[in-house]
């Protein structure tokens, strides 16, 4: 039975290319309710407002310099603009190319009302951001959508196009411009993002309230500053659920801890390994876990492990420069290991800036004689910035001058700032889902310990920053022969140990190709390995997971490109290639050792005490 209607005499009328039924779900149907709980939002809203405003008013924090960003966007693509507008025919083709992009869309729009079938472009196909499929069946939210891409794509052309601008100031417009276009996607807007407004509406609201709830609180975390929450903190805890590797803390000098962890076989290999992390983050990203854990991976491979933990430094450190980290760290290190273990040779790991660091002081230790690292291994390590990719848009002389001028009023750049600029690298991944998530959708973001670790981040001391700004992003002084390191200048030509330098695909902070470039830089023999992923993913990748892949070839030299084309690719993690690299240069095993060895009392615990500092 029916009433004798059909879906047929409901359409009648209707224009062919649209279903009214599509919009059912952007009704709202408790007004009432939907009131109260916006004006709930805009309470919590208000609560975020004075939570942001508060400190500014009270010199907490300073507006200029939170202004600098700003003023160097405006500065930057004010010269596009210039471009375009100084000559009436550039003017001209600049508004004739974004007017057919939109006119295009408009009769595409027109064609599908008419009952024509469109299809979604190939490039919005792969955008995760309009997975939702009302992104293409809805027509206001396929105008959207559309009119965003064609803006998008309009704006990169005027960059890429605009003729005069020196190759720094077009990198820094192309990089201000995925930042403003990242930030101005429909997906970020509750009445323009579908999956966001039909929450909103069947929710009656409700989701505004948590989510400028949640606001609110990250703004007061953040004293001021908005701390994007990007997982759930109360479910980590470094010691108790992060960073297990059973080990112990047997030195510690004024920058760095020394950790020896406890052998997991009968017998190790005699020359011990010692790793060096960046002071950028913290060191268990390499033991995140026992499944993920790299440290405890060498350790099941009969590697006698030492590791670095650096301190989180304060207004104490400020004159700590890269001397002292190669005098109180990397040799305070290699003063360590001898003591418990008897060896004078090492095998030494160099992770991201720490592998930076690492060359310098194998240079330096060239020039002085000392031998004491037989080989050494790079984690997308860059010692040549040629391809530094686009944290090269904050290294230029007006920028690094004015990060030291703020670095002398509390002798550290606060750690918030550089995990601000590593997440605007991958904006659209590692910043706006998380808004959209959190303050529009008023989800609480799911517990993932890679996500934590992101968050635990730390100081850098000024001295020691504005060193390596200047000597290798801004000089690049490394590989150009002119760094200058405990009164000698440093050549990696005189470093002839054997090298495994590992890159990583698809890497935002150490690009494959810069690492590619930086190897030919070293005076002896190195094993260049491409591993799949990205900066962390593609190195903390165990075998078992069978993720990814890698590729070896033969020497780093030539294109980068030449190489990888004839590369070969291995299915699953580079690790026991590495392992078996390790084993090639001295397989010598003897008895496993006890952290200490004997000769050094234990300070404390693994993962010690500098790695418990949370700024």
């Amino acid at each position: 039975m029916n009433n004798g209607t059909t879906e047929n005499d409901e359409n009648r009328g209707a224009m062919p290319g649209f279903n009214p039924k599509l919009i059912e779900p952007y009704v709202v149907k408790n007004p009432e309710a939907m009131a109260v709980n916006v004006a709930k939002a805009l309470e919590n809203l208000g609560k975020a407002a004075s939570a942001w405003i508060a400190p500014r008013e009270q010199g907490v924090i300073d507006s200029s310099a939170a202004a600098e960003p700003l003023a160097e966007l405006v500065k930057t693509l004010s010269k596009v603009v210039e471009y375009w507008m100084a000559d009436p025919k550039r003017t001209l083709e600049a508004q004739t190319h974004l007017m057919a992009g939109v006119f295009a869309i408009w009769t595409r729009g027109m064609q599908r009302m008419a009952g024509e079938a469109m299809t979604v472009g190939e490039a919005a196909a792969k955008d995760k951001r309009f997975s939702d499929e009302d992104w293409e069946r809805n027509p206001f939210f396929d105008f959207m959508r559309q009119v965003y891409l064609v803006v998008s794509q309009w704006a990169e052309k005027m960059v890429a196009e605009a003729d005069g601008l020196d190759a720094h100031t077009r990198h820094k417009a192309a990089f201000y411009v995925r930042q403003l276009t990242a930030a101005l996607s429909p997906v970020n807007f509750v009445m323009t993002n579908p999956q966001v407004y039909r929450e909103t509406v069947s929710s009656h609201g409700e989701n505004l309230v948590r989510g400028m709830k949640m606001l609110a609180e990250d703004i007061a975390a953040g004293g001021g500053d908005l701390r994007l929450r990007q997982t759930d903190y109360s479910k980590f805890a470094v010691g108790k659920n992060l960073a297990l590797s059973p080990g112990k803390v047997i030195a510690q000098s004024d920058v760095c801890e020394v950790l020896q962890y406890e052998a997991t076989t009968d017998t190790v290999l005699k020359r011990p390994l010692l790793i060096v992390p960046p002071w950028i983050n913290k060191f268990y990203i390499l033991d995140l876990n026992p499944q993920k854990s790299f440290i405890k991976w060498c350790m099941d491979q009969g590697q006698t492990v030492f590791v670095i933990s650096w301190v989180n430094p304060d207004e104490r450190h400020a004159d700590k420069d890269w001397e002292a980290y190669v005098r109180d760290g990397i040799e305070f290190a290699l003063d360590t290991v001898e003591k418990a273990t008897g060896e004078r040779e090492v095998n030494a790991v160099g992770y991201c800036v720490g592998g930076t660091l690492l060359a310098a002081t194998l240079a330096l230790h060239a020039q002085e004689g000392d031998k004491r690292i037989a080989s050494a291994t790079f984690f997308t390590t860059q010692v040549d910035f040629t391809y530094a990719g686009d944290l090269k848009v904050f290294a230029d002389e007006e920028q690094i001058s004015s990060i030291e001028n703020r670095m002398k009023e509390a002798g550290y750049l606060d750690g918030s700032k550089m995990a601000a600029a590593f997440n605007m690298l991958r904006a659209s991944e590692l910043i706006w889902p998380y808004f959209v998530n959190n303050y529009l959708k008023g989800q609480d973001p799911l517990p993932f310990d890679l996500l934590y670790w992101n968050s635990d981040s730390t100081r850098m001391a000024a001295a020691n920053h504005s060193y390596y700004l200047r000597n290798c992003y801004l000089n690049n002084n490394l590989t150009k022969g002119r760094m200058e390191l405990a009164g000698k200048t440093l050549s990696l030509k005189d470093v002839t140990i054997p090298v495994y330098n590992l890159a990583t695909k698809e890497d935002h902070i150490a690009p494959a190709k810069s690492v590619f470039v930086g190897s030919q830089y070293f005076g002896g023999p190195v094993s260049y390995v491409l591993s799949g992923s990205g900066h962390i993913a593609g190195v903390v990748n165990p075998p078992d997971k069978q993720k990814y892949q890698y590729w070896t070839g033969g020497p780093p030299q030539g294109e980068f490109e030449d190489w990888v084309s004839s590369a070969k690719e291995t299915p699953g993690s580079w690790w026991p290639h590495w392992q078996k690299w390790i084993e090639s240069l001295d397989d010598e095993r003897v008895p496993a050792r006890i952290p200490g060895g004997g000769a050094l009392n234990a300070i404390a615990d693994a993962p010690g005490t500098y790695v418990m500092v949370r700024v």
